[in-house]
């Protein structure tokens, strides 16, 4: 009677738990390709073959070396041996614009003391008879400071200078926008000088007989030179009997007309005391009485 063999148990074994991650695992034991490693084997043969093995490529690798020490060390010195040549061309550069600047300095002297005497000649020209009454005319053509009581008008463009309405511009073929024009300053100077003002100056420039306000594009012009805003206008006269005449005038009026319909700003005040350069320049012009012939008076 035969042994019964024992039956064979046809269970299959637990399976490992990373079964299911065998790239994973692949990639974490051999993280560098097969490929990657011979290309890196022969590019480190290919440096070592690269470099010269001979006695003879040895000597031109040496003296290639040496040759390029060689120009860096003449490059070096060369340049060592150019700078005291550019610092004495700079110092010579410094002595002339010292030179120059002192040449300028001279003749605004020359200029000044040149002005000195066309003013006095222009006080000999305007004297009078000794009564004081060449001061007058002094003061009347600006030839002469003055200081004493008066205002201070600051008047500037709206801040967003896009202001409009219905107001005087519309007459006078001013665009709507809230930039002061020149015929603005030319109104307030004259209500101004009609309240009044004994002398006026536009930021600083002596206003004459002879004085002009133009524009040029958006700039203000007073006499040929530029303003910019805000416009300070300086009068001297009678301080607040001079600021409640000018208030109370058209061109005050006209200003105030402007505050509301173009958003312009303007400020009035009185001041203690105003003091005006004298004008830069002036002409002076004579005229003589036509005693007979066409035109005369008799």
């Amino acid at each position: 009677m035969s042994q019964q063999q024992p039956e064979r148990s046809t269970a299959s074994r637990p399976a490992r738990p990373d079964a299911s991650m065998s790239l994973l695992t692949n990639v974490m034991e051999h993280s560098l390709d097969e490929g990657y490693a011979e290309a890196a084997a022969r590019r480190g043969e290919a440096g070592r073959a690269g470099l010269p093995r001979t006695l003879r490529a040895k000597i031109w690798l040496a003296f290639g070396l040496v040759l390029a020490a060689l120009v860096v060390t003449l490059s070096a010195a060369q340049a060592q041996y150019d700078a005291p040549a550019a610092a004495k061309e700079r110092e010579e550069l410094v002595e002339r614009v010292q030179k120059g600047t002192e040449e300028a300095d001279d003749l605004q002297e020359e200029v000044q003391d040149l002005r000195g005497d066309v003013a006095r000649m222009q006080r000999e020209a305007l004297g009078g008879d000794g009564d004081g009454s060449e001061d007058l005319v002094g003061l009347l053509a600006g030839d002469t400071p003055v200081e004493g009581p008066g205002v201070e008008l600051v008047v500037d463009d709206a801040e967003d200078t896009g202001g409009g309405g219905d107001g005087p511009r519309e007459s006078t073929g001013f665009s709507d926008t809230g930039r002061v024009r020149d015929r603005d300053v030319q109104l307030v100077v004259n209500g101004l000088w009609a309240s009044g003002a004994e002398a006026i100056s536009i930021n600083g420039q002596r206003l004459t007989a002879l004085s002009a306000i133009r524009a040029a594009g958006d700039a203000i012009l007073v006499d040929n030179r530029p303003l910019v805003p805000p416009y300070s206008i300086l009068a001297v006269g009678p301080g607040q009997e001079l600021a409640d005449d000018f208030e109370a005038s058209i061109d005050g009026q006209y200003l105030q007309v402007l505050e509301e319909n173009y958003d312009i700003r303007a400020r009035l005040s009185v001041r203690e005391n105003v003091r005006l350069p004298a004008a830069p320049s002036l002409t002076i012009r004579t005229a003589e009485p036509v005693t007979s012939g066409k035109g005369s008076n008799s």
